[in-house]
């Protein structure tokens, strides 16, 4: 994708949980949802947001329901895919969220100024988000008629 082009796309930060329900089921909101942003939008990713992702896509409960192919296949090709982001000092400080983990995620889309971050986590759509972001859940991006259009 050209650079323009990438300029052009909404950059979207999906939760972790959003990737790996996206990948349990193919049916339901979250798979809608990755289908979308990879279709009409730009993923963002941290470093601390794609070791997240990693971390949690290999913890054994997931076993029975991906394999190991499925796994890297997924890792590989978010990271093709991503808008990468670095997390300037000046954001690495501040905090939003009760869990330090949802942090990594509010960072990444403050830095990459992106206009959505979907989570199905029930405590991250409930802060109050910063300036110009929206934390919604993947059935309320799906509802939304400006996202990923």
């Amino acid at each position: 994708m050209s650079p323009e082009a990438s300029r052009r796309r909404q950059r979207v930060v999906l939760d972790s949980n959003v990737w790996i329900s996206a990948a349990l089921s193919r049916q339901g909101a979250p798979a809608q949802l990755v289908r979308r942003v990879l279709a009409a939008g730009l993923p963002v990713f941290s470093a601390a947001t794609f070791a997240e992702l990693e971390a949690r896509l290999w913890r054994p409960k997931f076993d029975r329901y991906l394999s190991l192919e499925m796994r890297q296949r997924l890792l590989h090709d978010a990271n093709a895919v991503a808008h990468w982001v670095d997390i300037p000092p000046a954001l690495a400080s501040q905090t939003w969220c009760r869990d330090p983990d949802d942090e990594h995620f509010v960072r990444a889309a403050l830095a990459a100024e992106a206009r959505w971050l979907v989570s199905g986590d029930r405590d991250l759509p409930d802060i109050e988000p910063p300036t110009g972001l929206r934390i919604v859940t993947p059935a309320a991006a799906l509802d939304d008629p400006g996202f990923c259009t």
